[in-house]
Parts: structure tokens; sequence; C-alpha cells
């Protein structure tokens, strides 16, 4: 008799367990739904590294599993199933609290698509053209569809919606603080703001506000966006890299804008530098720029017609290992960067290595 207590009380008991743990697990489901955070049994990795140096995993698109909506311009997106379970959570928390109004720009663009982009580029404006302002197919986060790009409507006197939607539009001055209170929530929904301003040489890309990206974890999430700076590259490669020294000099010739403008471009393409860590970036001078130098550029371009030219140097050092073509566990000084543009046209990088002075 006692036998059959003793073994009805560890059934009870372990009984008590399973069911004490049925009910954690359902308290966590409940706080994940809650947030749009995703389950154990996921096909995909939430926090796979996109970028210029990492391609789109072989498969990840196979077993993707998306939705499409139309947004408020008519546009059809493309989104991964929760990434959008998340930001609708997302959308509905800023019009409620903040009355704050989002739509999606866009999300999800195949690698077929940007291959279809980039022939219809290559065919019309040549391969040098299509090389500098298309994505190369397979490396765009965009693959993933965990990256969503947001634009905002705004109410105007008459209680009508009025959709900022151009780039330009959304990064005037009076929308900051709408930026502002978007990126506060983001963490909570599992979303991080993907490209920082200051990170360029990191990420490949210039600051964008409305870049965001689906991580799928709000603790994940959080983690990153409290670390002022932390980018995804460095999250996931678990190093924070230092700040860069930045030395615009003065200049007769451009202003500060412009100097700006040409020291991102050359960040932006030291992003595709595998295996090398940036210290620092100078503007070489005014004294660079002579006629030598202008004609110099322009057929290194084949017969472009920049106008105007500038020279930068940079200090970086490479790591151990995958340096690409540059020596490994070495040190790199006024490493020279030539940019050119055309009157009215964006700085291009023309050249760069310890060539032409």
């Amino acid at each position: 008799m006692k036998k059959i207590l003793g073994f009805a009380l560890i059934l009870c008991l372990c009984l008590g367990m399973l069911a004490c743990g049925k009910g954690e697990r359902a308290d966590d489901a409940e706080n994940k739904e809650e947030t749009g955070e995703i389950s154990e049994e996921s096909k995909i990795d939430y926090l796979v590294l996109v970028n210029k140096l990492n391609p789109l995993p072989d498969g990840f698109e196979e077993a993707l599993e998306t939705v499409t909506i139309t947004n408020s311009v008519g546009d059809e997106v493309e989104v991964e199933k929760k990434a959008y379970e998340a930001y609708e959570k997302l959308k509905n928390d800023l019009e409620v609290n903040e009355g704050i109004y989002t739509e999606l720009d866009s999300a999800r663009r195949s690698v077929a698509e940007q291959q279809r982009i980039m022939d219809e580029f290559t065919t019309k404006y040549g391969a040098d053209y299509a090389a500098k302002t298309v994505a190369q197919p397979g490396y765009s986060e965009h693959h993933t569809g965990l990256a969503l790009d947001l634009y905002f409507k705004v109410k105007a006197d008459d209680g009508s919606f009025i959709d900022v939607y151009e780039n330009e539009d959304m990064e005037k001055d009076e929308y900051l603080s709408i930026w502002s209170k978007i990126h506060e929530k983001l963490a909570t929904y599992g979303f991080i703001l993907r490209y920082l301003e200051g990170k360029e040489h990191i990420t490949g890309y210039r600051y964008e506000p409305w870049h965001i990206r689906y991580v799928g974890s709000s603790d994940i999430a959080g983690e990153i966006m409290s670390r002022p700076g932390l980018t995804f590259e460095e999250y996931t490669g678990g190093r924070q890299m230092a700040d860069v020294t930045i030395n615009l000099g003065t200049s007769a010739l451009y202003s500060r804008e412009e100097l700006t403008d040409a020291m991102l471009a050359i960040k932006c393409k030291f992003a595709a530098f595998p295996g090398c860590e940036l210290l620092s970036i100078d503007y070489a001078g005014d004294e660079a720029v002579t006629d030598e130098n202008l004609e110099w550029l322009n057929t290194v371009s084949q017969g472009a017609s920049y106008t105007k030219i500038a020279k930068f140097t940079m200090d970086f050092r490479t790591e151990s290992e995958n340096t690409g073509t540059l020596n490994p566990d070495s040190e790199y000084n006024d490493y020279g960067w030539w940019l050119a543009k055309e009157d009215g046209g964006d700085w291009e990088v023309v050249t760069f290595g310890y060539g032409h002075q």
C-alpha cells in the first residue's frame, strides 16, 4: 500500500512539474506573441548577415515564407511572415500611443529581380555604371525579406493623410522627432535600426532612418539597440570596432558638405574590404586638385567628363586572415583615394591604392 501511495505521489509531482512547465512555456509563448518573436521551429536564420561581403546563403529563398501587402500608394510589398507580424504590432503601437502612421515602402526583393535590374542597367548604361549604382545580386539584405523600408503619413488640416514617401522629404529636420519615436520602439518588437550614422565603413551604406531589420528576438534587438553605435556586423562578429578619426581640414574649393559626401562615398566603398578595420580618413588638401590630375582621372574612367576631383588618404589595418589581396596582419598608412564628379553630380570613387600621387 505504501508503495502504491509513494508511486502515486511521485506521479502527481511529475504531472505537477509538467503542468508548471507547460504554464511557463505558455506564458513565454504569449509574451513572444505580443512582440512578434519567432518560434523554435523557424526554417530560416533570423540573424543571417547579408551585406557587401556576405551573400544570401544557399537555400534561404526556398525556405522563406512571405506575405504580400499593398501599401497606401498602391505598391505591392513582400515581407517575411514573422517579420510582417512583428511590424504590424509595431505599427499599431505607434498609431495608438504616438499618433504616427507608418507604411511599408519595400521589403523583399528576390535575387532574380536584382539580377534583372542589373542586366537592365548594364544594357542601358553600361557595365561600369551598373556596378556603381545597383547592388550585386545575392548581396542585398532585402533578399532576406527581413529588411523593411518604412515611410509615414501625416495628417493635413482637413483631416486627410499625406504620404511622406521620398527619401529627401523623410530626412527633413521637421520629421526628426518622428524617426526618434519610431526607433525607440523597434527593439520591443524584434527590430533594429540597420544602417547607422558614422558606421558606413562597416555597413557599406549611408545612414537610413527608414531601414529597419527584424532579428527575431526582442532580447537580441534590445542588446544591439542599447549599445550606441553597435552595428549588426559587429554584433554577429562579436567585436565592436573603434571610432574612426575624420579630418576634413579646410578647403577653398569645396564646402564642408561636399567633403563630407566624398568621405562617405569612400567609407561605403571600404566596407567591401574583407577583414579590414578603418582607423582614419583625411582630406589630402586642395593642392591635389590640379588640371593634370583631372585629366588623368577622366582618362582612368575612359572618357568621363568630370569637372571636380578630390584626394583623401586613409589609415587602416588588416586581420591575420581573410584580407583578400592585401597583406594579412598589417597596417596601411596614407592609402590614397581619388574621387571625381561632374557638375551637379555625386562623388564617385575612381581609383585607390598607392598609385598616382
